[in-house]
């Protein structure tokens, strides 16, 4: 171990943070969990690619997840820094969202014990600004009626999700895909959506952790104090918002009857 650490290249804040998982779980940590770690230690010390999640802003999830863990953690996106996250969550279940096939059989080549789904994004970010002007004529878009699965007819709601996503409540959710950088790429405005629904409908105690990145964009910025809401916002870093989402169990029975409740207004 001592030596995988002292690998050169390796952040200090990597290091921090796999240093504090085995000073909590140490030997209670499974073989399967210890072996994720260990591939993700080696593929930080040893890999060229530049992490798009500075070191301040994984240190903010990591200390979330650090009083979560083990628990249930979504990410939308896949990429060089998915090893970190699964092993950052041991004992845990880590799911990732990735749009891109080819890139799941890359990371899954040199990390089979990840685990994936991929997923068909309906949206275009040209629409970005339709999309939110209109979602609240459609009902089905709106609290308490708005749900996720089989819901076509709100746009904004992954609807065709696997089943295993819909199964599970999700303490932790990180949304860093899909593309959202040229007029054609889906946008995040369906996976912000999404991520707001889940929290909402959280049934078990305490609030839904949610990190969004690329705040500095225009649309996420936007989706994000129309569906994650501003009063929950906890922290900002870098291009880094983190929210505490609660459920929604305030509604009052007036604002239910007229299935009309922006979502940060109830």
């Amino acid at each position: 171990m001592t030596a995988a650490f002292l690998i050169t290249g390796f952040s200090k804040t990597i290091i921090t943070s796999f240093a504090c998982l085995y000073t909590t779980y140490g030997a209670d940590l499974t073989p399967a969990a210890m072996q994720t770690q260990l591939l993700a230690i080696v593929s930080y010390a040893t890999s060229k690619e530049i992490p798009d999640v500075t070191d301040r802003e994984i240190r903010a999830i990591f200390d979330v997840l650090l009083n979560l863990a083990p628990c249930n953690f979504l990410v939308f996106g896949l990429g060089h820094d998915s090893l970190m996250w699964a092993a950052l969550n041991p004992r845990g279940t880590t799911l990732f969202l990735e749009e891109d096939p080819k890139l799941v059989h890359k990371i899954l080549a040199r990390a089979p014990a990840i685990r994936v789904h991929t997923i068909t994004y309906t949206t275009q970010l040209y629409e970005a600004d339709h999309l939110i002007n209109s979602y609240k004529s459609e009902i089905n878009c709106l609290p308490p009626h708005v749900h996720l699965r089989g819901n076509a007819r709100c746009k904004l709601a992954l609807s065709e999700l696997a089943d295993d996503v819909y199964n599970r409540e999700w303490d932790a959710i990180f949304i860093d895909a899909p593309r959202g950088y040229f007029a054609e790429a889906p946008g995040r405005m369906a996976t912000i959506f999404t991520a707001a629904v889940m929290a909402r409908r959280r049934t078990r105690s305490g609030v839904t952790h949610v990190f969004l990145h690329d705040v500095n964009r225009k649309v996420e910025k936007m989706y994000a104090e129309e569906f994650l809401c501003r009063k929950y916002l906890v922290k900002a870093v870098g291009r880094l918002w983190y929210f505490a989402i609660p459920p929604a169990v305030n509604v009052s029975k007036s604002k239910r009857r007229t299935g009309t409740v922006p979502f940060c207004e109830d």
